[in-house]
């Protein structure tokens, strides 16, 4: 079996059975990515040391018949801003260049306790702060299907790294997106739970008051394994079915302009979910179209306030689209940011109101498909419509506050988005293992 192109969770399963030796699996990952064309474009540094030192230990686990949990020995990759200790951690961004912090990501820690092997961190959009994947201050990391057309982002290393067969699964962060998108561009599965649900110690912020960690993965068992080897509950997904589950397919905003593509992916994916038992009913959010402009004001405003001191007299440094929308942010008012925040949760309670009647809602991941690196190099202001559209749908579950999952969707490229109340994340993850044992 080529433990490359496994589920993270088979990988963990052949572990636990003798049939895979840690040592040899981590040493099959890390030699491809040395061999890899595209490494440098993927991982911003792979950790070799650290990664056969924690194979050994998986192994000597094994052996004694101790291991950890599901996902003992399995090779995971991580974004560049989480925080590992001795290897420089830089948020894909000139201004953080040598940044070397001492210790551990929280997340990251416990998922060293559970066993899990850490092969090295990926590239990433600068400061998290854009959707399409593009970083020309770092790498920008190829699309799975075309390396020349943009892998998503912000985790667009983290998608790479296991769609390209470098990593048996990746872990990401979601501030608008940032994990769903990717996800879909390369069709994987990619999981946002709801803000809060893991701890953000020694992970770089964006936006803190929305900032997420999530996984990008193989499969929607994948996904589970890797959100709780870092702390989240364990999520039983045996018996998963759509008999009698409750969508709301969303048209405002998320239904607007879509590419054909697209279109006719949530068309096809919403036939097969009915005809699977659900019962699929239009959905309108009227207030969602303020909840946007209001979280484009509080998105700058915050993102302004984690990097303005690393900015200021640097800007030369920052890729000029990424400074723009950050710089944004400058002129805004804290009064203005406090009754925006006020403004966002009562419109996030009326939205949940309305959702309250459906298991999940509805739309697709991305309303475009991945564009050409190029083509967004050359046009700034092309980069700036193309960046807003790309994470339009991905958002509404940010300002909403909600969990969220991306599946592939049955077309290259293209993802079916499933949102739901927080604290539904063990709802979520198996109405998705049965919407996509559907779609296959």
């Amino acid at each position: 079996m080529d433990w490359r192109t496994t589920t993270a969770a088979d990988l963990g399963r052949a572990i636990a059975a003798g049939q895979a030796d840690p040592v040899e699996v981590t040493d099959a990952f890390l030699d491809a990515a040395e061999r890899h064309e595209l490494c440098g474009r993927i991982y911003a540094r792979l950790a070799p040391d650290r990664a056969r030192a924690e194979a050994r230990a998986a192994r000597d686990r094994a052996r004694s018949g101790l291991l950890r949990g599901p996902l003992d020995g399995v090779p995971l990759s991580w974004k560049d801003l989480f925080d590992s200790a001795g290897i420089r951690t830089e948020a894909g961004t000139a201004l953080l260049a040598g940044r070397t912090p001492e210790r551990d990501a929280g997340v990251l820690r416990t998922a060293t306790l559970a066993g899990t092997v850490c092969l090295g961190k990926t590239h990433m959009t600068e400061f998290a702060f854009s959707g399409l994947g593009l970083n020309p201050v770092t790498a920008t990391p190829p699309n799975r299907y075309d390396p020349d057309r943009l892998a998503g982002g912000s985790s667009s290393g983290a998608a790479a790294s296991v769609a390209y067969g470098l990593a048996a699964g990746a872990v990401g962060s979601d501030t608008g997106g940032s994990i769903r998108l990717p996800s879909a561009w390369n069709d994987l599965v990619g999981f946002k739970p709801a803000h809060g649900s893991l701890p953000l110690d020694g992970v770089v912020p964006l936006i803190p008051s929305f900032d997420t960690i999530g996984p990008l993965a193989r499969s929607v068992e994948d996904a589970a394994l890797i959100w709780q080897v870092m702390g989240g509950p364990r999520v039983d997904l045996s018996g998963a079915d759509l008999a009698g589950v409750r969508i709301g397919l969303l048209r405002t905003v998320v239904g607007d302009d879509l590419d054909p593509e697209p279109a006719q992916a949530l068309e096809d994916g919403m036939e097969r979910m009915a005809r699977a038992g659900a019962q699929v009913t239009d959905l309108e959010l009227p207030d969602l179209p303020l909840a946007y402009d209001l979280g484009s004001a509080l998105y700058a405003a915050e993102a302004w306030a984690c990097w303005r001191e690393r900015i200021e007299g640097s800007e030369d440094k920052v890729f000029a689209p990424v400074l723009a929308r950050i710089s944004s942010g400058r002129d805004i008012l804290a009064a203005d940011w406090i009754a925006g925040t006020a403004d966002l949760q009562r419109l996030r309670l009326r939205a949940w109101e309305a959702m309250a009647g459906f298991d999940a809602v509805l739309c697709a991941t991305a309303p475009i498909l991945p564009p050409l690196a190029a083509a967004m190099t050359a046009d700034h202001d092309l980069f700036r419509v193309t960046n807003l559209k790309a994470l339009r749908n991905t958002r509404m579950a940010n300002l909403l506050g909600l969990t969220s999952i991306s599946v592939p969707a049955g077309r290259l490229s293209c993802g079916l988005l499933l949102s739901a109340l927080p604290g539904r994340e063990g709802r979520m993850l198996r109405l998705a293992q049965a919407t996509l044992r559907n779609l296959a």
